[in-house]
This record gives structure tokens, C-alpha cells and sequence, in this order.
């Protein structure tokens, strides 16, 4: 019979003791987790990713909705225990929901600390800590241009730099005279600072805050001298409290954290407490690397297996600050019974150093040059003797190959750690790639974890697989699938959906072997655009395969509203259009009216059900502000009303857009068309760009304009409107077959070249090509709305509310 085994957070630390305790014992338990969050249990420390805009939210989930079905695993997402029954072995949630237990694991972790000072408790005033946090940063942004951080430490600095890309001017606010002062010498901290304000982070050192000023909403800081500083949003990064109010109720011994011993074991028999929450031998770990190692230790105590007791752990730290490459374990400063070896390289921004006691590495700091951390932390952690080495051998390796890359993995020891978050060893990784014969970076941290958590270590994995695979290990080996549900990469399944036939998204998924039947988020969209781009003239359209907002076209809003952007070719309407609106929005009680960046009028806050009224009255074809299509093409007025205009920008802007609407593409695409080199129209950063010429036109390809700002490359130049519509559309079909899904053009035409790209679309017979299969492809396309107002059957399954009984 399984025992019942409650778990109480939802994070990384717990979520992983589960792991490694399914691995051990499959079978043993039947698993209750409970999280205060909506979310399944994702990546924190990936959060700062997803606020500098690298990564997305669903980027960082490590274990999705069906990795808990598929496990047998009860999670109740967003629902807090507030109990701890010890006498009857229950737990009680907020919702008072009672579950036994025979074993309790408290996983509950931290907080941001706020500091106790004047107006802490604020309209804009966060933590930096979980999903919650990031998103109310983000849309203060949207809204607010200044921001003060208060922490000059890691997570401090990593959400000033988050900030700084959302476009806010960022103040970080420091207690101490030096940034990470507890991971960084003087030297070292001073190198930061310099490249961090490079980068636009202003930094007020020595600055105690005394109170936070505004009425509802925070307005500014004042500090204890008596200075002030004006801010919107304030973000408290001074710390984290481990959250053991529940355990403390409940009568569990506490002192900073839950009070554990070796094997993670509280003073109550068959509760256990892991991760942030607990204090082993009076330390509170912040880190992500000791608190999986508790829980591999925990997982095996659960399991009956026997294993070595916990007995803490060396923490090593890497800044993940874009620009700045910085690793430190252990000690820092010096002393009477220390000796230093230190490099400063000012020209190349390198500053390397040992600190040394007793013959023994006690301390690592570098900046600028990372590439030797992994084996100093191991010399470190091993308590290497280094009598017999030189300084030069001590900080860098020299490799039996002669050094490089190669010589330095086959240099590595086998024990030497290759990712600090999860403590896999290179030794680890060799075993499994021998024995289950893997060929790629994911495969490895599917089965070792190794790679799962920053990253960092991926090259090195890499390097590790290249070492142990040899000539195994080429460029196909490399290749990642377009998901985790198949290690096929996006030109092999175009190839297989050529080759084979392949005509539907659940053919191309049972054909190719998925390893999920019904595939996920990712690859469904994918597959069903390449399955459109292949069969360009007869393919249906799989609407439940694609992305929220273009199965419903419209966009959904934080608050499960739409909103509505209707089709304003070139960016021109009319008073009849402009009185249309109106009275749709004076109808339907829309909250918001709003012009966008793209030249046309928002209705946002609308209900799913008035869509198709909605869009009804208003008679206009949908903007599709939700696609991955041609969105907008910008204009400015031209040499009809421009004096300075050489060409007539509106009217090739508005034949584009009506050539081009509703074309699927991998990716969003915007067009700008200035009638003359002042580029009002933002021609410069746009997907395809126009800019008027005496004589013509020059067309611009790969421009950006967002958190990646990419000036357009120059094309070609033309001379008449049919051939700015030509190239436009042998362009975009090219883009079209050779991209991956979800591939802007900047980065697309990064990858393939702009000079491979100028010659394909200089031979005339492949341009015709290119052009025939778009017009066939634009054949197939019928405007989304009307549909949805003549199709009851979409219009019952898309936009109708049901009543759904609740038990």
C-alpha cells in the first residue's frame, strides 16, 4: 500500500526532492502537493531572464500541468495550507481542504524582505521574488519611467539591469560602500560598477533610506542624510525571510528557518523541512545548488535508502547581468593568515583572484574571465593541497591537448562540477552519455539535470558530449528539437511532412514518434504553420493548433478581456470609420479607446462574448494585432501633402497591406513606408522597410525595433511600385520556408546572410517561384471576422460563455 506523502510548496527545492524520490521509488507514494501560486513549479531563478525580456513566463517552467497527471501527482495550484494537524497527521488548506499524511514535506521558501521604514507598504513598492512580482514590474513600466532599486547585491542588481531593458531609468540604492560586497573585493566590485553604469544603472552608495514618499502611490525615496530621490516603482532587494510562520504555529521548532539536521528532519517525527525554509547547522541557503542537494539527501531518507548525511555546502555565485562575466566562492578579503595571488588586466577588464590559506584555495573571485571557475571552485571543495604549484598553473589549466576548449574538459578531473545549481559532476555526464547514448546538450539535462537551471554550464556540455561522442558528435548531434516532444529539428519535420505526405498536425505527431501524444503549445503551432507553408494550396487551417490570440483574433488582455483593432490599411481611415467606432464603443461600454503604435485605433476591456457583435457593427476587416502575419504597414503622408515627400508613400503602404493581410508568417511582421529620407514612418527599424528616392524606392530588410534594436539592412533599389511589391513578396516567402516558427526576421536574417539573401532574390526565375507560391498561398485566406459572424457552429464553440457548475 502507498504511503501518503504531503508536500507543502511548490517550488524548485520540494519540486525536485519529488523528483529524485520518483527516481528512487516510483511507486511508493501517493503525492499531494500544494502551492501558493498558480503556477506549476518554475525556474526562479530564471526570473530575472524573463524580466530583462529574454525569456518569456512559459520559457521557465521546468515541470508542466503534465508532468504532475503523468506522475500521479495531486497539485492544488494557488491554494495555501494554513493548518498542520500533527495529532491527527493533516494538513488543512485555506479552503479548508483536509488531506492525511504520512509523511509532510514543508517546502515552503521565502520572501523578498521588506524593510520596516515609513510608506514600505505603498502603490508601488515590490519584491523581487516570484512570477506576481515580475509581471507588476512590467506593467509598471508601461506606465512609469523611474525606478529605485534598493540592494546593490545580486538579485538587486539583476532586476535593476530587467528594468533598464523595460525602458526605465534606473536609480540601484546601496547601504554599503561596494556592490555584492559579500562576494566581491573592492577591486572586483569597482569593475562592476563601471560596467553597470555603462550600461545606465546609476548607483548611490552609502545611502541608508529612512522613509518612502508619496500619498497612495510612492513618489520618491529620502535617505537618512536628508537627500531625497524621485521614484515610481521601488524595488526592495535586500534580502529574502524564509516563511516558517505555518511551521512555527504549528509548533515545529524554528529559529531563523525550520530547524532541521542532517537528513532534513524537524523535531517532529515524519515532517521534514527542505530548501529555503529550513536552517541546517544555523544556515538559511539562498542558493539554488545546496538546496538540491538537501533534496537528493531527503529523497533517499524518504525512500529508506541509505545515504550520506547532509553536511552543508560551499556556495559559488555567477552575476547573470548581461555584459558582465563573474564568478566567487568563498572567501573574499585578507587577512594576517592569508596570501593572494591576483591578475588586474585593466586594458581587457580581467581581474582574477586566489585567496590562499594554509596551502589550501579558500577563496575565488573573477571578473571578465570565468573559464577556469569550474575546476577552482572543485580545488576549493576539495581542500586541494597546492604546495607544489606555481601561480600560473594555479589560475589557469594547462591541458594535456595543449589547452583550448578540448584540452580543457579532457583536462577536467571526473568529479569536477560542471553545473553548480544541480551538482552534476563531468564524470556524471560521461556515464550517461555512454550508457544511454545521448547525442545532444538537452538530451544530457533530461537525464541529469545537468544544464536545467541558469544554463551557464551548456557550452560546456557541449564541449563534454563533443569529447566523449568524438566524430559522433556533428553538427545533426548538435540539433535541438523544436520541442521537448520530439528531438526532430524544424528542417527535419518539413522534410518528413514533404517526403512522407504528412497532412495534419496529429498525423506529423504519430508519424514522427512524439513523445507526447497530444504534443504541447510549442510544437502544435509549429507544426501546423510548416504543414501551411508546405501544402501551400489546399492545406485546412488546424485553428485549435494555433496560439490563443490567433485562434480567438483578438488579443487577450491580463484581465480575460479582448481587445479589438480593426484593419487601418497604410494607417488612413475616414470620418464615417472613425464615427463607427465611436458608436461601437459608446455601445458596447468599451473601458478604453487607444491609439497604437501601429496607426490604428484599440478597443480594449471588451467581453469574449461581444466580439462577434462587436465585430459585426463595426463592418471592418480584422487588423489582426493578435497574428503572426503582417501587421501593420506605417506611412506617413507622402508627396501628396508633404513638402519635403518624393514618393507617394501612402499608396504603396496601403497596396502592401491589402496584398499581404492574413499571410501566415513564422513571426510578426511590421512594414514602415517613408516617402523620403527623414524616414517618418520608421522605415529604418521595421521587418521590411521603404524609403522614397528621387526615382524610386529603396527596400530594407531585418529591421527591429524592440528589446533588440536591429537597424534594417539596405536591400535593393527599385524604381516603380510593382517592383517594391515583387521583391516584397519573394522576400517574404523566402522568410516564410526557410525560418523557424516563432524567428523574427533580425535574427533570420542574421542566420542566413545578408548576401545569401540579396542572391536568391536576385535570380529572376526564383523570384517568379517565390511569388507563385504566395499567391497561392493568399488564395486560401477569408476574413476571420466575417466568419465568426456567419458561422454559428464558430461562433457557439469560440465566443459563447458556458456555466460551468463548481462541486
Amino acid at each position: 500500500m502507498k504511503k501518503k506523502l504531503v508536500m507543502i510548496g511548490n517550488g524548485m527545492a520540494g519540486v525536485r526532492t519529488i523528483e529524485e524520490l520518483l527516481k528512487l521509488q516510483p511507486d511508493g507514494f501517493e503525492i499531494t502537493i500544494f502551492g501558493n501560486e498558480p503556477h506549476p513549479n518554475y525556474n526562479r531563478i530564471m526570473l530575472s531572464t524573463v524580466l530583462q525580456g529574454d525569456k518569456s513566463i512559459e520559457d521557465i517552467i521546468m515541470n508542466d500541468w503534465d508532468w504532475y497527471k503523468s506522475n500521479d501527482i495531486q497539485l492544488f495550484a494557488g491554494e495555501e495550507v494554513v493548518e498542520i494537524d500533527k495529532e491527527k497527521k493533516q494538513v488543512i488548506s485555506e479552503q479548508g481542504r483536509k488531506v492525511d499524511y504520512d509523511e509532510l514535506i514543508i517546502a515552503t521558501g521565502s520572501s523578498s524582505f521588506i524593510l520596516p521604514v515609513p510608506g514600505s507598504d505603498k502603490k508601488g513598492v515590490v519584491g523581487f521574488r516570484d512570477i506576481h512580482d515580475c509581471e507588476m514590474m512590467i506593467k509598471d513600466s508601461r506606465q512609469y519611467k523611474k525606478a529605485a532599486v534598493i540592494g546593490g547585491g545580486l538579485l538587486g542588481l539583476e532586476a535593476a539591469r530587467g528594468l533598464l531593458n523595460l525602458g526605465m531609468e534606473v536609480d540601484v540604492v546601496h547601504l554599503m560602500p561596494h556592490l555584492m560586497e559579500r562576494q566581491l573585493d573592492g577591486t572586483a566590485s569597482g569593475m562592476l560598477k563601471k560596467e553597470l553604469e555603462n550600461q545606465g544603472m546609476n548607483f548611490l552608495l552609502e545611502k541608508q533610506t529612512a522613509e518612502i514618499l508619496g500619498d497612495e502611490r510612492v513618489t520618491g525615496l529620502r535617505f537618512t542624510d536628508g537627500t531625497e530621490i524621485r521614484a515610481d516603482l521601488v524595488v526592495m532587494a535586500v534580502g529574502i525571510r524564509p516563511n516558517v510562520q505555518l511551521a512555527k504555529d504549528s509548533g515545529i521548532y524554528v529559529n531563523r528557518g525550520i530547524v532541521v539536521n542532517d537528513y532534513m528532519e524537524t523535531d517532529v517525527q515524519n515532517i521534514y523541512a527542505v530548501g529555503e525554509c529550513a536552517e541546517h547547522r544555523e544556515i538559511v541557503y539562498g542558493l539554488v545548488a545546496p538546496l538540491y542537494e538537501q533534496g537528493k539527501v531527503l529523497a533517499a531518507n524518504l525512500a529508506g535508502i541509505p545515504t550520506n548525511p547532509y553536511e552543508g555546502t560551499i556556495c559559488g555565485t555567477q552575476l547573470k547581468v548581461s555584459g558582465c562575466d563573474l564568478f566567487s566562492a568563498g572567501e573574499i578579503g585578507d587577512d594576517e593568515g592569508t596570501k593572494s595571488i591576483k591578475v588586474h588586466n585593466e586594458f581587457d577588464g580581467i581581474y582574477k583572484k586566489i585567496v590562499i590559506r594554509d596551502n589550501r584555495i579558500a577563496g575565488i573571485v573573477l571578473y571578465g574571465d570565468t573559464k577556469d571557475s569550474n575546476r577552482l571552485f572543485r580545488m576549493l571543495t576539495k581542500r586541494e593541497d597546492i604546495s607544489g604549484m606555481t601561480s600560473v598553473s594555479i589560475l589557469e589549466a594547462s591541458g594535456c591537448c595543449g589547452g583550448g576548449e578540448a584540452g580543457d574538459v579532457a583536462a577536467m578531473a571526473d568529479d569536477e562540477l560542471v553545473c553548480g545549481c544541480n551538482g552534476v559532476t563531468k564524470g556524471t555526464i560521461v556515464e550517461a552519455i555512454r550508457t544511454n547514448e545521448l547525442t545532444t546538450v538537452d538530451e544530457v539535462g533530461g537525464c541529469t539535470n545537468a544544464g536545467r537551471s541558469c544554463g551557464r554550464c551548456k557550452s560546456l556540455i557541449s564541449d563534454i558530449l563533443a569529447y566523449t561522442l568524438g566524430d559522433q558528435y556533428d553538427t545533426t548531434a548538435k540539433k535541438a528539437g523544436i520541442c521537448g516532444c520530439t528531438t526532430l529539428s524544424k528542417d527535419e519535420v518539413v522534410a518528413e511532412i514533404r517526403e512522407k505526405g504528412l497532412t495534419n498536425v496529429r498525423e506529423v505527431m504519430n508519424v514522427l514518434g512524439w513523445s507526447q501524444e497530444e504534443g504541447c503549445s510549442k510544437c502544435r503551432p509549429a507544426i501546423n504553420y510548416y504543414l501551411g507553408m508546405v501544402h501551400y494550396d489546399g492545406y485546412k487551417d488546424e485553428r485549435d493548433s494555433r496560439l490563443v490570440n490567433e485562434k480567438m483574433h483578438a488579443n487577450i488582455q491580463k484581465d480575460g478581456t479582448y481587445s479589438v483593432v480593426p484593419r487601418m490599411y497604410g494607417g488612413v481611415t475616414t470620418a464615417a470609420d472613425l464615427k463607427k467606432i465611436a458608436e461601437v464603443a459608446e455601445k458596447y461600454d468599451v473601458p478604453l479607446v487607444k491609439l497604437t503604435g501601429g496607426q490604428r485605433i484599440g478597443l480594449f476591456g471588451v467581453n469574449k462574448e461581444d466580439l462577434p457583435a462587436m465585430w459585426e457593427d463595426l463592418g471592418m476587416p480584422s487588423g489582426y494585432a493578435y497574428g503572426k502575419t503582417l501587421r501593420t504597414v506605417k506611412t506617413c503622408v507622402g508627396e501628396k501633402f508633404c513638402r519635403f515627400g518624393t514618393q507617394d508613400s501612402m499608396g504603396l503602404g496601403i497596396e502592401l497591406e491589402k496584398k499581404f493581410e492574413r499571410l501566415d508568417t513564422p513571426h510578426k511582421v511590421k512594414m514602415g513606408v517613408s516617402a523620403c529620407p527623414r524616414n517618418c514612418a520608421e522605415s529604418g527599424i521595421k521587418d521590411i522597410g521603404f524609403v522614397g528616392v528621387d526615382g524610386g524606392w529603396e527596400i530594407y530588410i531585418g529591421g527591429n525595433g524592440g528589446t533588440d534594436l536591429r537597424a534594417a539592412d539596405l536591400l535593393d533599389t527599385v524604381k516603380t511600385k510593382e517592383e517594391a511589391l515583387e521583391i516584397t513578396g519573394a522576400y517574404l516567402q523566402y522568410y516564410r520556408e526557410t525560418a523557424a516558427y516563432l524567428e523574427r526576421t533580425a535574427p533570420w536574417l542574421e542566420r542566413m546572410g545578408l548576401d545569401h539573401v540579396k542572391e536568391v532574390l536576385a535570380d529572376e526565375n526564383m523570384r517568379k517561384q517565390l511569388n507563385e507560391r504566395l499567391d497561392k498561398t493568399l488564395e486560401r485566406y477569408n476574413e476571420p471576422w466575417n466568419e465568426a459572424i456567419s458561422d454559428r457552429a464558430i461562433k457557439e464553440k469560440y465566443y459563447q460563455v458556458r456555466s460551468v457548475s463548481v462541486e
